[in-house]
């Protein structure tokens, strides 16, 4: 999932009635010494090939329909696409072990701009060094610190610093109905999970000293039954609030635990104003945000490859965290902790770190 955030995360995303002008115009840019990349992915952009025509080609290992993380990359690429008169090729549910020869089909099909949805698909990134692929922009989304190469525009979020304040949300919430117990459900035993959960706790803590995490790892961000399974057992267990960090799973922990009067999370996309699902916080990780700011460069002739963009909470507009029913008081409250993470008061980091977790 959240790759990348991600990413981890492990995607993102102000897709969702936030301002991508405002997002793009704000996040920073790292160059990478290798420099600004091949000549054919930067001069003759969008329409690098030269063939008359542009087409986006979106390879994904999630679930396009999650209504989630993954859906939000490739609706974004298309709603872009779509203003621009593009085509968008789009392949879900990629096996990571095929990202690279799902690639260079990308290339054969004469796409201009192949684009990762996931950090999950980083062994395809060679591929953009292949001769098929010459004539061929790339980008990536990442919640990791993927390597930076000649051919490649990559954008980054920061797991420690949306998790912290996702735990904090859920922390006030629970402070505030008197709750201690906190559940968490992934996927993968992967590296931005399992920093997910760390922070995600050392969050809730942060405002509720006393609260405790039950943590899930069902191996399958897609797998509903297993998430189910797991979330009915930590229900049973009398978790209060419950955090499903997943994909295609994702809906059904939710309706379960909303369901049972639980504090319910999404992960990566803003979701307050659904009825179907009383979801309490939206985690905002979009990764279809950073991608359509890039698809804005895209199009402009202006997305250098060699380089990557970072967007920080507190600083842009997404990554962001949004109490959907909250008081105003608690809302405030979650506002000046996102205001002091993008300050710089409070290293997200350096208290997962002195935390111990």
């Amino acid at each position: 999932m959240r790759t990348a955030r991600a990413t981890p995360i492990l995607a993102g995303v102000c897709a969702l009635a936030l301002g991508l002008t405002g997002c793009a115009d704000r996040a920073s840019d790292t160059p990478d010494a290798a420099g600004s990349g091949p000549a054919a992915a930067t001069s003759s952009q969008p329409d690098v090939n030269g063939d008359g025509k542009v087409v986006i080609g979106v390879i994904s290992p999630g679930d396009l329909n999650d209504n989630g993380y993954y859906e939000s990359f490739v609706s974004s690429a298309q709603t872009f696409a779509d203003s621009k008169g593009w085509s968008v090729i789009k392949i879900g549910s990629v096996n990571p072990a095929n990202a690279s020869e799902q690639a260079r089909n990308l290339c054969r099909q004469k796409v201009d701009l192949v684009a990762l949805a996931a950090a999950e698909l980083k062994d395809a990134i060679p591929v953009a060094a292949d001769p098929e692929c010459a004539k061929t922009a790339w980008y990536a989304p990442s919640s990791t610190d993927l390597e930076v190469t000649p051919y490649i525009a990559l954008s980054r979020d920061f797991v420690n610093e949306s998790m912290l304040a996702a735990g904090y949300a859920n922390g006030i919430l629970m402070r505030d109905a008197g709750m201690t117990k906190a559940g968490y459900i992934t996927g993968p035993q992967a590296d931005f999970s399992v920093m997910g959960a760390k922070a995600f706790e050392v969050g809730l803590k942060m405002v509720v000293p006393s609260a405790t995490l039950a943590t899930t790892y069902t191996g399958d961000f897609n797998d509903s039954a297993k998430a189910r399974e797991a979330a009915q057992a930590q229900l049973s267990q009398g978790v209060q609030a419950l955090y499903p960090y997943l994909g295609g799973a994702t809906d059904s922990v939710a309706e379960l635990g909303s369901g049972k009067g639980a504090i319910i999370s999404t992960p990566g996309t803003d979701r307050c104003g659904e009825s179907a699902i009383n979801w309490s916080v939206s985690v905002v990780f979009d990764p279809g945000a950073y991608f359509s700011a890039a698809l804005k460069e895209f199009a402009d002739g202006k997305l250098a490859m060699g380089k990557m963009r970072e967007w920080h909470l507190g600083k842009d507009s997404v990554p962001t965290v949004l109490l959907c029913k909250g008081t105003d008081a608690q809302k405030a409250e979650l506002n000046a902790f996102i205001a002091k993470v993008g300050s710089g008061e409070i290293v997200p980091d350096k208290v997962i770190a002195q935390a111990g977790a």
